[in-house]
């Protein structure tokens, strides 16, 4: 045997290093960053795919989707969407469900259920439906089916460039799952009905096409971050973030619908293009243009002031909000995110706006978005 292993000061340093070892697991360990992960996306999606469901309802003749031609009187339309909870309450995207009462949940089993819509938000797309037998209460058979829901993770925890999963049912093909990154975070994108953009919306490369809508998209965890809602061509696809389903669903369940905060004015970001156009701006002035504004909203009683345009189509003239109660506003995505955020309709709101080489402020009371039938 090596003479090395006898001496007291080489025992020493292997103790030292066989603590150090252990003290660096517990540490990991106490910052969850061991394990969390699933060892696999095979794993993952063993793990979840029980939960997720497809999603079918009547379509209008009167109003037809992208997919459906005026007139025709036999379509539906075709979603996903999953587990929420051991109550039976499944969750997808209100322009999956339309103005559909009820609609049909197919199981990855292939057994199909009747669900009633019980809460709509249009503006932020997302729906809940509740699996009913034919006396209106849950039955034994799906009890079973809806006993393992998804856990909803932190969406504000994503940064660009992680991993990403989406299960859906993309052209009725059930339960396709399909992987990519986080492109961005933080976009703020038009809700399929309506005017509004949806705030904090993830953007992924992970492939998704009619059908997903309303699924989940998960992190590595097995966790859903987001619901799929919508895409553009060329791998450009959007998630609702989970941190704002975990706002509004509760909501939905009770309510069945949720009122979002309103101020009656439409704004864009103060590039470098306005403020030249402009003229006599700080150089490092930042914040939002105010460029349309509602007769009688709350932005209108507070005394804000819109843009103007003259006979040659340039703009002139309209204030440039900077904070929000303190806040500093940089973009109109800030904005956006701040008020279905922080804000509820009735709440008092304070602006700093920039205005004639001044600041100023000015105080309004919150209004409502009016309601989509």
């Amino acid at each position: 045997m090596d003479n090395n292993y006898r001496r007291p000061g080489y025992v020493l340093f292997l103790s030292i290093i066989v603590l150090t070892c252990i003290l660096l697991q517990q540490i990991g360990n106490a910052h969850g960053n061991t394990s969390n992960h699933l060892s696999s996306l095979n794993e993952l999606f063993k793990r979840v795919e029980g939960s997720v469901v497809q999603i079918t309802s009547k379509i209008s003749p009167t109003s037809p989707t992208n997919n459906q031609q005026p007139g025709d009187q036999n379509q539906t339309a075709l979603g996903s969407g999953f587990v929420y909870d051991r109550l039976g309450h499944i969750v997808t995207n209100s322009h999956v469900v339309g103005k559909a009462k009820s609609v049909d949940v197919t199981s990855i089993d292939g057994n199909r259920y009747t669900a009633n819509v019980i809460g709509r938000d249009p503006y932020g797309d997302l729906a809940v439906l509740k699996i009913v037998s034919p006396n209106g209460n849950i039955t034994q058979k799906s009890l079973q089916f809806v006993s393992n829901p998804l856990d909803l993770g932190n969406s504000s925890e994503l940064e660009v460039g992680d991993q990403v999963i989406a299960i859906g049912n993309p052209y009725g093909l059930d339960n396709t799952m399909t992987a990519g990154i986080v492109s961005q975070v933080g976009r703020a994108v038009q809700a399929p009905i309506g005017a509004y953009s949806i705030p904090d919306v993830l953007q992924t490369d992970a492939a998704l096409n009619p059908g997903n809508s309303g699924g989940p998209l998960f992190n590595t965890r097995g966790q859903v971050v987001g619901v799929t809602f919508g895409g553009i061509p060329g791998g450009i696809n959007f998630a609702i973030p989970s941190d704002i389903v975990k706002h509004i669903v509760p909501i939905l369940i009770n309510k069945g619908n949720y009122t979002h905060p309103y101020l009656g004015f439409k704004v864009a970001t103060l590039t470098s293009d306005l403020a030249s156009s402009e003229g006599n701006l700080p150089p490092n002035l930042r914040g939002v243009f105010v460029d349309t504004l509602v007769r009688g909203s709350s932005a209108d009683k507070a005394g804000i002031k819109a843009s103007t345009t003259d006979q040659y189509g340039k703009k002139h003239g309209g204030d440039i909000i900077t904070a929000i109660d303190g806040k500093n506003i940089t973009r109109s995505e800030d904005m956006i995110s701040y008020l279905e955020k922080k804000i509820s309709p009735g709440d008092p709101v304070t602006f700093t706006i920039f205005r004639d080489g001044h600041f100023i402020k000015l105080e309004t009371t919150v209004g409502s978005r009016p309601a989509i039938n």
